[in-house]
């Protein structure tokens, strides 16, 4: 809903967040794996929402988050992996088998 609201302009529910989620990604909930890095880096999104990760890269990387959270496990070329952000607060993450890998998704 908030990603709706953000791709369409003004509607209810919108505050700081609209101009934090389309400056760090007009896709909304989906982050990219390409070229050794996760893209965007950084996505805020609200409580209730569920990112996708897709591995663009040749290469096996795991999305897991440096609390134990959430791990997807190692991820092939054009796999994907979901998760749903149920609790507000941020949430650091990188490929464990890549390490320089890193990201981070902020939760509102």
């Amino acid at each position: 809903m908030l990603l709706t609201s953000a791709a369409g302009g003004c509607s209810t529910g919108n505050k700081t967040t609209q101009s934090t989620t389309s400056a760090t990604t007009p896709g909304g909930s989906n982050v990219i794996l390409s070229n050794f890095a996760f893209s965007p880096s950084t996505l805020t999104v609200a409580v209730g929402t569920t990112v996708t990760w897709t591995n663009k890269d040749a290469s096996s990387h795991t999305v897991t988050s440096d609390t134990g959270v959430f791990n997807s496990g190692g991820m092939s070329q054009n796999a994907t992996y979901s998760y749903t952000f149920n609790t507000a607060g941020t949430f650091s993450y990188s490929c464990t088998i890549h390490p320089g890998m890193k990201g981070k998704i902020i939760v509102q």
